[in-house]
């Protein structure tokens, strides 16, 4: 990988495997059920100028990563419901770096953001949990991936959590 590739992907690129044990599932819904706690722990504590502070150079800052993660798993959380309800549904698509560069993200205060990814994260967990193994084969249409199963969407998601922390650890200096 290249210096700019390490500095984008932090954790290494999404990678899913094609399908999940019992086990492997419960693992990932764990980590989806803590991240929140864990995203808090490494940002509450960064002073303004950290917070707009910009991961790498044409990246986002801490803020707007930060306020775009709770954006992008409520769409996951709808992912869910939409194929937990509906035959292989067509998902909608959303611009993030324009989301990422609205107001609110650029500006607001964190606490927005960490205190929606925590009511959203125990009401997505609950989903999870909820769900039999059989219900992640279930699929959703992405307009850009074709059809997606819910075995990848939970791995994509988790990735993500991991992902977006392994951006602000390239500015707060932790590992």
């Amino acid at each position: 990988m290249t210096d700019l590739e390490e500095l984008r992907y932090p954790v290494g690129q999404f990678n899913p495997r094609s399908s999940l044990s019992h086990a492997e599932r419960s693992e990932l819904i764990e980590e989806i059920a803590h991240f929140p706690a864990r995203f808090r722990n490494l940002v509450e504590d960064l002073s303004e100028a950290m917070l707009d502070t910009q991961y790498r150079p044409g990246g986002w800052t801490v803020r707007q990563v930060v306020h775009h993660v709770p954006d992008s798993h409520m769409q996951g959380y709808v992912r869910f419901k939409l194929a937990m309800t509906e035959n292989n549904p067509t998902i909608r698509t959303y611009d993030q770096g324009a989301w990422g560069e609205t107001s609110d993200a650029r500006t607001a205060p964190i606490e927005f953001s960490l205190d929606l990814l925590d009511a959203l994260h125990e009401r997505w967990v609950f989903l999870l949990n909820s769900l039999k193994d059989s219900d992640f084969s279930r699929t959703y249409r992405h307009p850009e991936m074709g059809d997606v199963s819910l075995d990848t969407t939970i791995q994509l998601y988790a990735w993500h959590g991991r992902h977006h922390a392994g951006h602000v650890r390239l500015v707060v200096g932790t590992t």
